[in-house]
This record gives structure tokens, C-alpha cells and sequence, in this order.
């Protein structure tokens, strides 16, 4: 006999963009937004990510769909994961409180709609350069940069992954 189990609650984290906006009304503040592909999860990725929580009430992550990903040139077999997928891995993680998409090459869009308190990308940006930086502080928002965990990357991962073993 199978046991149907009830569907994960965290589930609910997950909403289409246009439900965003209204979702967040119900998330303590201050909000804290950011956003990438998250392809293969890994230490570096749930570090950055339980960082990025510390910083404000919620954590909305925001992925960019498969197509963005693509475009992002990355490689002709990324994502690895669709976008479906990685989104339940993101709601899976207790630092998360929120999980959408944007389709377009930045979630600048996305931020302009949703006013996020919090602005975080990783160390490898230079917060300075994002149009989305100018967009949070437009309306008194911060931009902040968080230190990447050396030696671990989805990139590096996947060279790992395809290299051949020596015999």
C-alpha cells in the first residue's frame, strides 16, 4: 500500500509574479530581495541565502526562467534544473519566504514592482554598477553585496561533474 502524503507547505511559497505583489503584503518587513538561477543548489548558494534572510523579516527570491537562464550564457545544457524545479528547492529552504521568476536579462521589472527593502547580490557584483541598486535607493532602499563562499560555484560543479576520470 502507498501512502499519499498531503503536499509540502512550502509549497505555498511559491506564486506566479503577477500574485507577488499582493503576497508580500502579508510577509514581515523589512523585505529582502534577490534573485539568479540557483541550478544545482550547493553550500555557497544556502550560505549566501540564510545571509541574506539574517538581514531583514522575509526573503524573496526570485529566479530567472529558464529562458533568462539560457541567455545568461552559461552553457547550452543550462538550467540543468527547469525552472519549476528549482523553484521547489528554493521554497524548500527555511530561509526562504517567498519564490517567483522574472523572464526578462535582470528582475529590474520585478524590483520596480515589488519596492523591496533590501536589495542583496552576491560579493561578485559591484552593487554600484545595477540599475537595480538605483531603483531600490530611489525609494530609500539599500543595495548590499554579500561575501561569495570560496571554491564553491554551479559552474565549477558542473566542470567537475563532466571531467573525465582519470583511469
Amino acid at each position: 500500500m502507498t501512502y499519499e502524503a498531503p503536499a509540502p507547505a512550502f509549497l505555498s511559497k511559491i506564486c506566479a509574479r503577477e500574485e507577488a505583489v499582493a503576497r508580500l503584503a502579508a510577509l514581515p518587513k523589512p523585505w529582502v530581495f534577490t534573485n539568479g538561477v540557483f541550478d544545482i543548489l550547493h553550500r555557497g548558494h544556502v550560505t549566501y541565502l540564510a545571509q541574506a534572510r539574517a538581514l531583514g523579516g522575509s526573503l524573496i527570491v526570485a529566479l530567472n526562467s529558464d529562458a533568462s537562464a539560457r541567455r545568461l550564457g552559461k552553457g547550452p545544457d543550462r538550467p540543468l534544473n527547469n525552472e519549476a524545479d528549482r523553484a521547489i528547492m528554493m521554497a524548500s529552504l527555511e530561509s526562504t519566504s517567498l519564490v517567483t521568476w522574472f523572464d526578462e536579462d535582470t528582475p529590474l521589472e520585478l524590483i520596480s514592482a515589488l519596492h523591496p527593502d533590501i536589495l542583496v547580490k552576491g560579493g561578485d557584483y559591484d552593487m554600484q554598477k545595477l540599475a537595480e541598486t538605483r531603483v531600490v535607493e530611489s525609494y530609500g532602499g539599500k543595495a548590499l553585496a554579500i561575501s561569495l563562499v570560496n571554491g564553491y560555484s554551479t559552474t565549477a560543479l558542473v566542470k567537475r561533474i563532466q571531467a573525465p576520470k582519470g583511469g
